[in-house]
This record gives structure tokens, sequence and C-alpha cells, in this order.
């Protein structure tokens, strides 16, 4: 996800964005593989739509999530998504959601399955990409993948005619994983692993089929990276002004940009 900062000085099309796509920018960017997590986080009650509506007029958030997409995948296309010419410097923060798929079970899932080191790897990489084009590492937030309900996934399994293809253990290492590479790059980190499961809580009713997130883990996301992003944009104006102020009689004085 990306979130951007906006401007009274820049036209619309510069405002600031926040992208989704695990990745979060000068926009509000998330960049992230798991479609239901990221890709519907803008449908009714997604995390996307929660972050936007406490944004109106600050930022805009830009959804780059990428249904089924593993980090090795998203390590290519990234270039595509965010660029130079992404209004990069208006970026508030990029936030980068991987590890649900790179976990699953390589004899279950092949085509998914990155190994542990290679996804530590391209969580490195896509970091240093960004840095590269100026989105510098205090504005990137790595999210670990979520926990697993192991019972509630093997029953979506056993539906398709298949068996059991992620373990909450072994994507509890690729959450671990994550976490290092955040302190390893100086970047912010939200251990979604961790916290949906403190204290031993039972997390089942985050998760809407025991991997994707339902409307509470939806809730919960939101709650989390906003405690993050809320000193990030703390200092940003509202823009334009509320539809009581301006002047009706003549809306030019309020509404048109001083020079």
């Amino acid at each position: 996800m990306i979130v951007n900062r906006k401007t009274l000085k820049e036209k619309h099309s510069n405002w600031p964005n926040c992208l989704i796509c695990p990745v979060i920018s000068g926009n509000l960017a998330p960049y992230s593989e798991n479609e239901p997590n990221i890709h519907f986080s803008f449908q009714d009650s997604g995390w996307g739509v929660l972050l936007a509506q406490k944004l109106v007029r600050k930022c805009d958030v830009l959804n780059r999530g990428l249904s089924g997409y593993n980090t090795r995948w998203a390590n290519i296309v990234l270039p595509r998504l965010i660029s130079k010419s992404s209004n990069v410097e208006n970026t508030i923060a990029v936030t980068i959601f991987f590890g649900a798929n790179d976990s699953a079970l390589k004899d279950a899932t092949p085509n998914q399955h990155v190994p542990l080191n290679e996804y530590a790897d391209n969580l490195k990489s896509m970091i240093q990409y960004l840095k590269s084009i100026g989105i510098t590492e205090d504005r990137i937030i790595l999210i670990t993948p979520p926990p697993l309900c192991e019972s509630t996934w093997e029953k979506e399994c056993i539906a398709k005619g298949e068996k059991l293809n992620r373990f909450n253990s072994n994507t509890g290492e690729y959450a671990k994983a994550c976490v290092q590479v955040a302190r390893d790059c100086g970047t912010e980190i939200l251990d979604l692993w961790t916290l949906m499961q403190k204290t031993n809580q039972d997390f089942s009713s985050y998760l809407a089929d025991g991997l994707h997130l339902s409307a509470a883990g939806n809730n919960f996301l939101a709650a989390q990276l906003w405690s993050l992003l809320e000193k990030k944009i703390s200092t940003l104006p509202t823009l334009l002004p509320y539809w009581r102020d301006v002047d009706h009689q003549n809306p030019e004085v309020s509404l048109c940009e001083k020079s």
C-alpha cells in the first residue's frame, strides 16, 4: 500500500497517495500477494477502505495488491508498479505484505512456494529498490503474514479436493524472517502473526476461511497499521475547506489556489 502526501499547490494527479500492495509510500500504497487480504482490502470493511476513510483529504490510498503472487514474482514486477515517476517525493509510506503464499508447502503448492531464505532476500531486494527511487527505509512498513487457522483452512482445501497445503508453524518461520529483514534494513514492522496470537488468544475470528482476513481481521490490521501511520501524517493539512466554510457568494476566494 502506498500513502502519498497531498498539497494544495499540486494538481490533483500529484496528490499524496496511499498504495495497498504490501507497499505504502508518499501515497499510501499496500503491496501484497494475498488477494482477499489486499485485492479485497478496498471492499466493504476492508483494511484499505478503513485507512482511506481516516485519510480523506489528506492522502490518497492506492492499492497495488496482486492476487496469488509471492515475493519472487512481486520482486520482478515491482519496478512496473512503482517508479521514479510515481510521485515518490510525496510518498508517506509503503507497506509490503507477503508471506502467506511464499510459506505454502512445496509439495502441495509448488507454484506459490518460495524457500525461506529466498523469501527474505526478495523482501530485502524490494526494500533496496524502493530506496533506489527515493523512498527511504523510514517510510517502508513490512507486514508479516497473519497466522493460519489450520482446522478451518483444511476444510477449504478438502472442499477443493486438496490436502492441507499450509501449517501455522511454517507461516510463523516466514513471519520471523520478515521481522528480521525489517531489523536488518531499518524499516518499520507490523508483526501480524504474533499480534493476532498474543497471550494465546483465539485468533480464528480474524480469518474468514482460516487463511484470509475476516471483517474482524481487517479491522485489527487497520488499527495496528494506523498506530504506525498516524505519526507520519499528523502534520499534514486538511485539503480544501469544509463545505460550510466556503464563501458561497464568492467561492473562488475559498477554493482557488493562492499564487
